[in-house]
């Protein structure tokens, strides 16, 4: 399996985040755990066991525990800084280590993206679950920091005739639908929130990555660290394409939301190909029909 991120990196740059905690850089993951509040609460169902799986604050288990719906939550994280002192299983990203069909609900916020092996996460989470046992995830999408992607691209080509990976790639809403029918899933559904956030400069955007624990940990990142030369020239080319009307500067973020059902024989089907007793031309010409 090519190693796409450098996983130690990112749990030091998640401790370092810790260590120097900025107030209101925690917004993106508290607005999962909102779209996440909102999701539970469309689906008719009680749960006996769940578990928030590397949410990397306690906002996915929050949310289970507050929703009434999930009896027993227990909380997983890739570094025991991240339980802040609380009751939780410490585990390396990518496992579940949770007995096979011992869920019932298991969620996962806003790491997904720096896994190396999304489908075999995906697949270990399928067999923690019990037969239509629900898993709710989001990740960072196709789409999040493409303006931050195009500027420092730009500025690199144009300063030094070359260029460097300097944001991290993103799987595409379409790709992480076929993610959970890879694993097994039933019912599988994938969708985008796409999330506009601005700031003064490109640097304030840089700083609330850095303040997240979430800048680049590409395996194959350049080494020579970033000049000040290149980001002022990036700020430039981003205020130049991105900005608005009263000077600042706009970062996307887009958020895939992936729900799927371990699967059960009571979870309806979809009928099978030349089922239907009357064709779809058959049914325009008559709309009455489809009412009797």
């Amino acid at each position: 399996m090519q190693t796409i991120f450098d996983i130690p990196l990112w749990l030091a740059r998640k401790r370092r985040a810790l260590a120097a905690p900025v107030s209101g850089a925690d917004f993106l993951i508290n607005r999962a755990a909102e779209e996440l509040a909102d999701r539970l609460a469309a689906v008719q169902r009680e749960f006996n066991k769940g578990a928030a799986l590397f949410c990397q604050t306690s906002a996915g288990a929050r949310v289970l525990a507050k929703s009434q719906k999930v009896a027993e939550v227990v909380r997983v994280e890739a570094d025991a800084a991240l339980l802040l002192g609380e009751t939780g299983l410490v585990a390396p990203p990518e496992t579940v280590p949770l007995e096979p069909a011992s869920l019932d609900i298991a969620v996962s916020l806003l790491s997904m993206q720096a896994m190396n092996d999304i489908p075999g996460f995906i697949i270990q989470v399928r067999r923690a679950l019990k037969p239509d046992g629900l898993f709710l995830g989001a990740m960072a999408g196709a789409g999040t920091l493409n303006e931050l992607r195009e500027s420092l691209l730009a500025a690199e080509s144009e300063l030094y005739g070359g260029i460097s990976p300097r944001v991290s790639p993103f799987v595409d809403v379409r790709d992480a639908g076929a993610l959970l029918q890879r694993a097994g899933l039933a019912l599988p559904v994938a969708d985008i929130e796409t999330v506009t956030v601005r700031y003064d400069n490109l640097f304030a955007l840089m700083g609330d990555l850095r303040a997240m624990g979430e800048t680049s940990v590409l395996s194959d990142r350049s080494r020579r660290p970033g000049t000040r030369r290149l980001f002022a020239r990036a700020a430039e080319i981003y205020a130049e394409r991105f900005s608005d009307s009263d000077g600042r500067i706009r970062a996307t973020f887009a958020i895939v939301w992936l729900s799927g059902w371990a699967p059960d024989p009571s979870q309806r089907k979809p009928l099978k190909p030349g089922s239907a007793k009357m064709s779809l031309a058959k049914a325009l010409e008559n709309p009455g029909k489809l009412q009797d």
